[in-house]
């Protein structure tokens, strides 16, 4: 009867012991990162600020919002929310705007801070556009991301040994590269928003009739009142008025 009673104590002792543990887990799992429902509104909510740093720098959108969402766990970072600053950039030499202590590889160390979030997408293009390092990522496509996400490992963004891993996971999971393709579509609308070619032809009216104009549903300019109307109704006009404009 002892011996039983000892029994329930350690198991109880025990369940207590794993409820702990997993508890503890649980509430780790829950901090280190976002949520799933928040990273796909962030996703949601920066996406065409990323399409747009794609087609001004040439930058992959997609490993834009990776490396955000990477660098301030999908805005909810303090870090982002006390300064903006979503890509982790320090103020290193030559930054003269606002700047954040935060403790990272030492203590203390200065970040950069910005008005908004949109400046520190703007800010994050210029850093890699500016610093000969990167220069190697501007020769890759926009569709290549991952070589970019290779590339920035390797020029030094991040001192992580995974980080090129988890940029290229966060894209794939999430289909972040979708929006890549966005460049080439951009491309072919400037194309088609540009002026027409005019072309002069070699045709002249003195080999057609006015029947012939009016089938092809040209407008005709009445000499009398200058007026634009169909060859149809001229058409339908005394021979005679017809022939006169024809001969205009």
């Amino acid at each position: 009867m002892i011996k039983a009673r000892f029994s329930i104590a350690e198991s109880s002792q025990r369940f207590s012991l794993s409820l702990s543990v997993f508890l503890i887990l649980f509430s780790f799992t829950a901090f280190a990162q976002p949520p799933q429902f928040k990273i796909y509104t962030y996703i949601e909510k920066y996406k065409d600020v990323a399409v747009h740093q794609m087609v001004e720098y040439k930058i992959p959108a997609s490993v834009i919002l990776a490396q955000a969402i990477c660098e301030s766990s999908s805005g909810t970072s303090e870090l982002a929310k006390k300064s903006n600053n979503h890509f982790g950039i320090k103020c290193h030499v030559g930054w003269v705007g606002d700047t954040i202590a935060r403790h990272d590889d030492t203590l203390n160390e200065c970040f950069r801070s910005y008005k908004n979030i949109e400046q520190s997408y703007t800010d994050h293009s210029l850093f890699l556009v500016t610093r000969p390092r990167y220069a190697e990522l501007f020769k890759l496509s926009v569709i290549d991301y991952k070589n970019w996400c290779l590339g920035l490992k390797t020029a030094g963004y991040a001192t992580a040994p995974h980080y090129a891993t988890r940029l290229i996971q966060l894209i794939e999971e999430l289909k972040l590269y979708e929006l890549d393709g966005f460049e080439s579509l951009t491309t072919e609308v400037r194309r088609l928003e540009k002026d027409p070619e005019i072309k002069v032809s070699k045709y002249t009216g003195l080999g057609f009739s006015v029947r012939d104009f009016s089938r092809a549903g040209f407008l005709w300019a009445d000499a009398k009142d200058v007026s634009m109307r169909s060859l149809d109704f001229v058409v339908q006009k005394q021979n005679g008025v017809c022939s006169e404009v024809a001969g205009n």
